[in-house]
């Protein structure tokens, strides 16, 4: 088995949950992961025991040996597609930009090539001995992005 024939036998599955396909992979030793992110709310255990029902339904474990996991995608693992970018529009992320620069903002917008933040920052201002908080709006390309996963702030 492959990733294509993987996608092919659980994509109709993973749409009529909600969902859609973060991520497939399959090791040399046919350890199969898939990642699945829910259109609206979150995944549930309903949702990856169903996409592992037709995992096996479609590959059986008697013909080919095979370890399977089926998870969401989670807070603490980076967005890997588009689709994850645009259902956290409006809420906070946590950048790491290639050069270590990092930058806790809210996501404005997401295309194939930049996303949009929106962050205050304290800067000096001409004519102020304090520095100030100053609101930024601008966009930066993904080329220059490592990672980009939800910030979640404990009060």
């Amino acid at each position: 088995m492959n990733k294509e024939q993987i996608i092919q036998a659980v994509e109709t599955a993973v749409k009529e949950r909600g969902c859609f396909l973060v991520e497939v992979t399959v090791s040399a030793e046919n350890d199969v992961e898939i990642v699945i992110e829910k259109e609206e709310g979150i995944v549930d255990w309903e949702d990856c025991a169903a996409i592992d029902k037709v995992m096996h339904e479609a590959f059986d474990q008697d013909v080919e040996d095979y370890a399977l996991t089926v998870s969401s995608a989670g807070l603490d693992r980076p967005f890997k597609v588009l689709r994850q970018y645009q259902k956290a529009i409006g809420t906070p992320v946590d950048v790491k930009f290639k050069g270590g620069k990092r930058l806790i903002a809210t996501l404005t917008s997401a295309d194939e090539e930049s996303i949009g933040l929106q962050y205050t920052a304290l800067e000096a201002v001409e004519g102020k001995k304090k520095k100030e908080k100053v609101e930024h709006d601008e966009k930066f390309p993904l080329s220059e992005i490592n990672s980009v996963t939800p910030y979640i702030e404990f009060k």
